[in-house]
């Protein structure tokens, strides 16, 4: 059965259209414009009710939720492709660390920088300085976090890459790409050959060569 995943020009369905990469799953999109009110049709709230991207399709089973999605492909799966979990529950309890450091720490900042600065006018929000600025320095704090254990540690969750990484491409490259605060990432040593290693790997590169974001 192929996984259907829907929105795929969109950061979020990106962080689970790389895990399927890596994991060796065989999928399809469909697109789904939510700039466009698409998100508002009654056969798409029935598939998520908020209206919201991503989606996935196995068969029968219907999830939505980046993260919540991401987890249950690395679970399903997981003799198959990347091990993107860990291989014992202490490494597994690292990875579930950071994949809430990212969604409560990291996602909020950074997805307010973009909302500001790449897709204002498509969310009808007035780009507010003060609200970048503050955003900014919240990032930054937590990007210094990031550096103390990545000054220990290859990756997040240990010298192994994981859903925790993964979970930072789709935004880690909007702020690289398209908010323009790139010495967030650049001026931390560790944080930035960590970035490189992760952006670079083949998954990440055929996701965005493959789906563009949203012009």
């Amino acid at each position: 059965m192929v996984v259907k995943v829907y929105g795929p020009a969109f950061a979020s369905s990106k962080r689970v259209i790389v895990c399927l990469v890596e994991k060796e799953i065989k999928f399809e999109v469909v697109d789904i414009d939510i700039f466009k009110g698409e998100g508002r049709s009654p056969d798409y709230l029935k598939l998520q009710p908020f209206g919201l991207l991503p989606v996935i399709r196995d068969g029968d089973y219907t999830l939505y939720e980046s993260r919540a999605i991401i987890r249950y492909y690395a679970e399903k799966y997981k003799s198959q492709g990347t091990e993107l979990f860990g291989n014992t529950m202490e490494e597994k309890g690292k990875v579930e660390q950071w994949l809430e450091v990212e969604a409560h720490n990291f996602h909020p900042p950074i997805y307010t920088l973009v909302a500001h600065t790449v897709f204002s006018s498509k969310l009808g929000i007035t780009p507010d300085q003060n609200v970048i600025q503050e955003n900014e320095a919240k990032l930054g704090k937590v990007l210094d976090i990031y550096e103390e254990r990545l000054s220990t540690s290859k990756y997040l969750a240990g010298d192994f890459f994981s859903l925790a990484d993964l979970s930072h491409l789709p935004f880690g490259h909007y702020l690289i790409n398209g908010v323009g605060k790139e010495y967030l990432i650049r001026d931390r040593k560790h944080v930035s050959a960590w970035w490189d290693v992760i952006s670079n790997r083949p998954s990440w590169k055929k996701v965005i060569q493959l789906f563009p974001p949203p012009t």
